[in-house]
């Protein structure tokens, strides 16, 4: 699937989100997509990722993995994971067929 198809829910709270914080985060979560069959599949997968993230012992190296050596805070990195995983929380209160989507 392509972000396109993402609810307007999840779009704006993983997607634009991410884009608040870093265009190269943006970029790691909308390649997610495309390893996705439905909106559900990719908070699953998103959550998945973002808890591999914070648990991983080499914070740092991952970060500059992820950012293409970009220095960036790491606690507002993680502050920024710790409010998509609330956003994925907040997502999954409304059921996949009664959330919003584009009409492309």
């Amino acid at each position: 699937m392509d972000t396109d198809d993402l609810s307007k829910p999840t779009y704006d709270g993983i997607i634009l989100e991410c884009g608040k914080y870093n265009h190269d985060l943006t970029l790691q979560f909308g390649i997610l997509a495309s390893a996705c069959k439905d909106d559900d599949d990719y908070l699953n997968h998103a959550e998945s990722l973002i808890k591999d993230w914070l648990s991983n012992k080499d914070f740092d190296v991952l970060a500059d993995d992820i950012f293409f050596g970009e220095k960036v805070d790491l606690d507002s990195f993680k502050a920024t994971l710790r409010k998509l995983i609330a956003n994925i929380n907040e997502i999954r209160k409304t059921p996949m067929n009664e959330r919003e989507y584009e009409q492309w």
